[in-house]
């Protein structure tokens, strides 16, 4: 184990072992959703940056730079990028240079401009298969906005960037597979816009109607007569691939593969895992405990079974029990009641040899 990091498991245990409780403020519920086809930036630079280890390692240096300036966390919680208190509001609301973040603090390294960030090609005017992640379900509408020809990808984007009218406004779409995953998507067609052509972004707003609760994405493309290819992720090279990834619209192309980060929560309880640090041999790694319901938690219980044969050696904020590769935590005294869209967190000490694949995690709440 690295020393700070072992310094620091060490006085957390001691603190709790002690009967004295740190309180650290809670961040905001992380969900809920991002475009995903054409990628939003956190999108894109998430898939970009995945490692066999659980960690994310953006080679994209657009992805390298957002996440310098805001963390890893941003990448983790791709789908995060929302305002609570938005409440439909845009102009003035959200201010110009701000608007790939949402004016959100911990994306702010999203609203970067540069000419390097992963790249969707499409077709002016085509019809195209549009993917939302529908990490949590709500109803509401998306609206869809193309940047005029006037805009340029080296000045951060404004409102008067934007075309006046959406091109593309969606209600209550269908969605298919489990939210609380990372493959689960609304989806949905439309036509882009025509008669554009070279660099531009595509701004996505997502209004919930059952809360005041708004989110938002840049998703950069060009309009080069591709069908969809990206480029600039993973640490390839910038000539678009040969073949279109496979679309996902049921009416006209069933899909073929089930979300591969298992099952969708079965109530209102969702958790987030995310690996915070690794070495040879051993990592450490956070869970976040979300409420989507509308009354509060007492008391919680998170449970995953282990792919590779990881063990956990120790862990703060909460009680665990480990038989064979299946793992259940319980909350701690301190942290069982969660209110309505509030969360909590734990975090643990493990042992992992490679690769160190990340469960797939179900909570629930009685």
């Amino acid at each position: 184990m690295k020393p700070l990091t072992r310094a620091l498991a060490v006085a957390a245990v001691a603190a709790l072992t002690a009967g004295v409780v740190a309180v650290v403020a809670a961040p905001a519920a992380n969900a809920h959703g991002a475009a995903m086809t054409p990628g939003a930036r956190t999108y894109l630079c998430w898939k970009d940056g995945l490692t066999s280890t659980g960690e994310i390692k953006p080679n994209n240096p657009a992805c390298a730079a957002a996440v310098a300036q805001s963390g890893t966390n941003s990448l983790y919680n791709w789908f995060s990028v929302l305002r609570s208190d938005a409440g439909g509001r845009t102009t003035g609301f959200i201010p110009d240079g701000k608007l790939c973040s949402g004016g959100n603090t911990g994306f702010a390294g999203y609203d970067l401009a540069r000419t390097d960030w992963p790249l969707t090609h499409l077709t002016a005017g085509r019809n195209f298969n549009f993917n939302y992640s529908n990490w949590a379900h709500h109803p509401g509408t998306f609206y869809f906005y193309v940047t005029k020809d006037s805009w340029s990808p080296t000045r951060p984007l404004a409102w008067s960037d934007l075309e006046d009218q959406p091109f593309l406004t969606v209600t209550n779409p269908p969605s298919i597979g489990g939210p609380g995953t990372n493959d689960g998507h609304y989806y949905f067609s439309g036509n882009l816009p025509s008669g554009k052509s070279g660099r531009h972004i595509i701004y996505s707003r997502w209004v919930r109607s059952d809360s005041q609760e708004n989110f938002f994405g840049c998703s950069d493309v060009t309009f080069d007569g591709g069908n969809g290819e990206v480029t600039g992720i993973g640490g390839g090279q910038n000539p678009p691939p040969t073949t279109a990834p496979p679309t996902s619209n049921p009416t006209t192309n069933p899909p073929t593969s089930n979300p591969t980060t298992g099952p969708p929560p079965t109530g209102n309880c969702m958790a987030i895992y995310r690996v915070t640090s690794a070495w040879s041999g051993g990592f450490q790694a956070e869970v976040q405990i979300m409420n989507h319901g509308s009354a509060a938690f007492n008391g919680w219980t998170a449970k995953w079974s282990w792919a590779n044969g990881q063990t956990i050696t120790s862990l703060w904020s909460g009680s665990f029990t480990q038989s064979g590769s299946a793992v259940t935590v319980k909350n701690a005294a301190y942290n069982g009641t969660v209110a309505p869209d509030g969360s909590t967190t734990f975090g643990f000490i493990g042992n992992a040899s490679t690769p160190n694949t990340p469960p797939s995690i179900t909570c629930t709440s009685p």
